[in-house]
């Protein structure tokens, strides 16, 4: 195991029916931004939960953040922030709301050229300030509701941030505030998740004996639960348990101590960017391929996935690696997600072009190892036509 830090503040506040706490965590002079999407919170009436949790505090809405959220969009929230003299953020929604938020409680802390947030990778934006912020999932998917982290859109293409200072103050799973998702999102989300946990366990060995162990049980759980919750809205223990894999997906106890390989999302992010493509679909379309061809790297943690996790106990070592390889594609496929290229009109040239603009991003040297070359990601992509 490598040596590590950990830190995770945020509040959970987990079960049905808990919205009435929301008024004892917030100060009781703030001036609150509502921020949400495309209007479902409306139509389903969580916003008027929401509101009437919120009390008597002086309250202004946003709407309107977009699925992959729009750096234009964010900065109209900004705007609004030093015009209204916001001074706590509570965003309502899936993954693109909770990470918009985020970037709004950095950007509105800056005087100007916001958009140098986005341009640090995976090493902390050097930020000093940011307004507090709090989170009300509606979408299990993302994890982004206890952790530091975020992906924006800017000049058509997607960026990662991450600031400690960005942590929710607390975030509210009511699994109730998830019923009304179509089930594309579920399976959306399901995908999302697993492939989180992959991306932090499926490197090579190193001892990390507690994070493998929560890790597998994280994947464990999504098999079982995930397609459940997909087929069967009613099933609220399902329910339960995958808002809460999600979760410890990515809050950054699994990932600490180990080395992670985030290829399969970078690949993803191009594709969702190119060819609006659900982020969750995406990941799930690139991952049984990024497996295969990178079986004889990833070989050790492939065998303890397969044995482990999808319970393989016989044949040959190559044999119980494709097996689970399978396996994990065929759950994808379980869950209504194709995970062919062609199937959503990505053709050669449509290859080439994504594999431009990983080179134009400077995303050349992928994975746990830094030996994934855009060679590499042009045969994924011819794989998975």
């Amino acid at each position: 195991m490598q040596n590590f830090d950990f830190y995770n503040p945020t509040h959970i506040v987990f079960g049905q029916n808990r919205l009435s706490e929301l008024d004892k965590l917030i100060p009781q002079n703030a001036k609150v931004l509502v921020l949400y999407g495309g209007g479902s919170v409306k139509r389903h009436g969580t916003l008027d939960k929401v509101l009437a949790g919120l009390g008597e505090r002086d309250v202004v809405e946003f709407g309107g953040i977009e699925p992959n959220p729009r750096f234009e969009t964010l900065m109209e929230a900004v705007n609004i922030v030093k015009a209204e003299g916001i001074d706590f953020l509570l965003a309502v929604g899936g993954g693109s709301v909770m990470d918009g938020t985020k970037f709004v409680a950095l950007a509105a802390k800056q005087e100007s050229d916001q958009q140098n947030l986005l341009f640090h990778g995976f090493k902390p934006v050097p930020a000093k300030k940011a307004l507090p912020l709090g989170c009300i999932a509606t979408l299990p998917a993302t994890g982004s509701e206890m952790n530091s982290a975020g992906v924006i859109t800017f000049n058509k293409q997607k960026f990662p941030f991450a600031c400690p200072l960005v942590f929710p103050k607390f975030s509210f799973l009511d699994p109730d505030l998830t019923l009304t998702l179509p089930k594309e999102q579920i399976a959306n989300g399901v995908a999302d998740a697993f492939v989180h946990v992959i991306e932090q366990y499926l490197t090579y060995p190193t001892q990390a004996k507690v994070q493998e162990r929560i890790a597998e049980g994280v994947l464990k759980t999504l098999i079982e639960d995930g397609p459940v919750t997909y087929n069967d809205n009613s099933d609220m223990a399902a329910r339960k348990n995958f808002i809460w894999s999600a979760t410890n997906a990515l809050n950054g106890i699994i990932g600490r101590g180990v080395p992670q390989d985030w290829s399969t999302h970078m690949i993803g992010h191009e594709m969702t960017a190119l060819f609006d493509i659900a982020h969750g679909r995406t990941l799930a379309i690139i991952l049984p391929h990024l497996l295969r061809e990178r079986k004889e790297n990833k070989r050790a943690k492939l065998l303890q996935f397969a044995e482990r996790v999808w319970d393989i106990n016989e044949g040959s070592e190559d044999q119980k690696i494709d097996q689970a390889i399978d396996k994990t594609e065929a759950f994808f496929n379980s869950l209504g997600i194709t995970t062919n290229i062609t199937h959503y009109g990505i053709d050669d040239e449509g290859i080439e072009t994504l594999v431009r603009n990983m080179e134009k991003m400077g995303l050349t040297a992928l994975s746990e190892t830094r030996d994934l070359t855009l060679d590499h990601v042009r045969r994924i992509l011819q794989a998975a036509k």
